[in-house]
């Protein structure tokens, strides 16, 4: 099995962005432990603070991939684009959020990804990419 994670804006800050949101533990750290987690699944990470590199590595991964867990960040609430390229592929794809997003700031309640993903998991911390895992390996 192949699993695509994609990651979009500050993402890559992880550890050390807004640690009482997010946490102290880099996506680094935390991306190797869930490959030895998860032995049988085949990983490929991506991270960009770009849009349109998100779409590109969408289309990239979309037809090859058995799932694909995306954080979009920010975009999640502004990217038309974005869900319009998850329409376009044939991969399903995870809405992933480390927090609630609809605990925060209002314009965080929307997303143009949600009514075009195959699901949501939302504001377990970094366990919520181990939750898009086993959903795509059937634990």
């Amino acid at each position: 099995m192949k699993i695509s994670i994609i990651n979009g804006p500050n993402l890559n800050l992880l550890g050390t962005r807004e640690p009482g949101v997010y946490g102290n533990q880099t996506f680094e750290s935390y991306y190797q432990a869930l490959q030895k987690q998860f032995p049988q699944v085949v990983f490929d990470y991506y991270q960009s603070n770009v849009e349109g590199e998100l779409i590109n590595r969408l289309q990239e991964v979309g037809f090859s991939s058995d799932g694909i867990l995306l954080n979009a960040g920010a975009y999640t609430h502004t990217s038309v684009a974005i869900g319009d390229a998850i329409k376009s592929i044939d991969s399903p794809v995870l809405e992933i959020h480390i927090s609630n997003t609809f605990a925060r700031e209002d314009f965080r309640h929307t997303s143009y990804i949600t009514p075009v993903a195959k699901g949501l998991i939302i504001g377990f911390g970094l366990d919520s990419y181990r939750l898009g895992v086993e959903s795509f390996v059937g634990i």
